[in-house]
């Protein structure tokens, strides 16, 4: 079995003007609350970084998917949206993805959405603790 475990320190405030770095120094970023829930806006946020990387990993899961069942995909692009809900005195999120399959029809960008639903780490992480939307479209 193989494995990776991403290392990522965060200091500082956290997502008020903390600071991110992986371990390996690929990924170095400030972080700072978004303008529309009264902070700064100056530098990405944890929803943020949370959307890029269900995004890539779901779009991983699509190819994977569209491989297993003899699918040739012309183009992949997918819209992660990430929201983060103040409601009952806490916070939670909800997820909205939004898929473009080139070279399919619309039944088969639907069934291969829902695969890489059942695949990607991201998908089985947040599934039954977080409102999930998948939109599947052919272009």
């Amino acid at each position: 079995m193989n494995s990776y475990t991403a290392t990522v320190s965060v200091v500082g405030e956290g997502r008020n003007g903390g600071r991110v770095q992986s371990e390996d120094g690929l990924l170095e970023t400030s972080l700072a609350v978004p303008k529309e829930l009264g902070g700064a806006g100056t530098a990405t946020n944890p929803e943020q970084l949370f959307a890029a990387g269900w995004g890539a990993c779901f779009l991983g899961a699509v190819r994977r998917a569209a491989a297993e069942r003899k699918v040739r995909l012309t183009s992949t692009a997918i819209n992660t949206e990430i929201t983060l809900l103040h409601e009952d005195g806490g916070f939670s999120l909800a997820a909205v993805l939004n898929l473009e399959l080139g070279g399919v029809d619309e039944p088969t960008a639907v069934e291969l959405a829902n695969a890489a639903h059942q695949l990607c780490p991201y998908s089985k992480a947040t599934r039954g603790n977080i409102p999930v939307t998948i939109n599947a479209t052919a272009v």
